[in-house]
């Protein structure tokens, strides 16, 4: 089964919201790949934030589970995709793993959009959540249409 690995700063907010979103769209098309998230600078366990969760309700995906964790040397090999929120991401894991470059995109990127940052909302209110989200969520279904 093909592994998809979605990097963003602490892994509370983008990364697990793409990882949900990406889990239920692919889900609902029968497309079988196994999707999961880390972050470049998680000091602590943690969960998500509580305006992440509160968005994710929204949209039937829970992740009253999800513990973040840091991006390690072992996701990189095992992901067959690497799908990161900027481009900073994507250089900051090149520069680390240069071995792997060939499979590392920001997901704008590889659905071939223009703008390849999705704006951290980490700080804002429930409606930067919620935008966040939106944008994510429009960017997953994209996903689902290049791999199908």
């Amino acid at each position: 089964m093909k592994k998809i690995l979605f990097v963003c700063t602490g892994n509370t907010c983008r990364s697990p919201m793409a990882m949900g979103l990406a889990q239920k769209e692919f889900k609902k098309r029968g497309q079988a790949i196994e999707f999961f998230s880390r972050g470049l600078a998680v000091f602590a366990p943690s969960g998500v934030t509580e305006n992440t969760f509160t968005v994710m309700q929204q949209y039937n995906i829970d992740l009253s589970e999800h513990q973040a964790h840091q991006i390690q040397q072992e996701d990189v090999e095992v992901a067959d995709l690497v799908l990161t929120m900027t481009n900073q991401h994507k250089a900051i894991i090149i520069d680390i793993y240069p071995e792997w470059a060939y499979k590392i995109f920001t997901l704008k990127e590889y659905i071939e959009d223009e703008d390849l940052d999705i704006v951290d909302p980490f700080g804002g209110d429930q409606t930067v959540y919620e935008m966040s989200a939106k944008e994510i969520h429009e960017k997953v279904i994209q996903l689902t249409k290049k791999l199908k």
